[in-house]
């Protein structure tokens, strides 16, 4: 590990543990690859890791184009979730521990087999599936999402915060992209859009994971849980706020803010 990449993936580290931002590492290192953000990224978790946490998952992000659009960037991304972020379903995020939280309406997966290699196919993703899940994630960037390059999303764990899921419903859903999720705060509807907003259909997002993820020599495990990208733009929290999100065939998420 290079010395600076060390140096960043500590900031993160310390900007995470103390909710002080630090100022965008594309502004630090404009020549920077997504080979060595991703290795920042990895580094960081490690550093995470060593105190304790475990990793429980991964997300893919910036999959819908309302995304892309909110923070003007053309791809997706991918990060890792963490034991410590996940928050149990109907329970409390506290906004004290974030630096700049944003939340969005989302759908997920937990895999029942490993999914390894770039030749992974669509059948075998479909068969991994061993439950489908509504998700609320909380998103948060330790450099602040003004400015935000990929670059920065990536080295910063593609803004992991926090994230909740719903009761399980067995198995794949089928025909995932048409169905329509709303996300409601404190009952009133707030944003809403289909499945078919994460890249066409949800389960391509986990294809783009499994391939990203074995361009690095490594996959998804049983009992991942993938959170599969937003499907409206993610909206600023507030404490006191009360926030779901709901689709006709699963089961809600839902999020007390502290």
């Amino acid at each position: 590990m290079s010395s600076w990449w060390d140096s960043e993936a500590r900031r993160l580290h310390s900007a995470e543990t103390t909710r002080q931002p630090v100022s965008l590492l594309s502004y630090r290192q404009p020549e920077i690859s997504l080979d060595e953000a991703y290795r920042i990224q990895w580094h960081g978790t490690a550093l995470r890791v060593a105190d304790g946490a475990r990793v429980v998952g991964h997300k893919v992000g910036l999959t819908s184009a309302s995304m892309q659009e909110q923070f003007g960037i053309d791809q997706p991304d991918s990060g890792l979730l963490l034991d410590y972020m996940a928050v149990q379903e109907d329970g409390e995020l506290r906004l004290g521990d974030l630096v700049a939280p944003r939340v969005e309406g989302e759908l997920a997966f937990r895999l029942g087999t490993d999914l390894i290699g770039a030749d992974v196919s669509e059948k075998a993703i479909r068969h991994a599936v061993a439950s489908t899940f509504l998700a609320l994630e909380v998103i948060d960037s330790r450099y602040g999402f003004e400015g935000l390059t990929l670059a920065d999303s990536v080295a910063d764990n593609a803004a992991c915060g926090r994230f909740v899921l719903g009761a399980a419903v067995a198995g794949l859903v089928p025909e995932l992209g048409a169905e329509h999720l709303t996300l409601t705060v404190d009952g009133a509807a707030a944003a809403s859009g289909f499945g078919r907003a994460i890249l066409g259909d949800p389960l391509r997002s986990v294809a783009w994971l499994v391939h990203r993820l074995a361009a690095f020599g490594t996959g998804l495990r049983a009992g991942d849980v993938v959170l599969a990208g937003a499907v409206h733009a993610s909206l600023p929290l507030s404490a006191g706020q009360t926030v779901a999100v709901g689709s006709p065939r699963l089961p809600q998420a839902v999020l007390h803010v502290a």
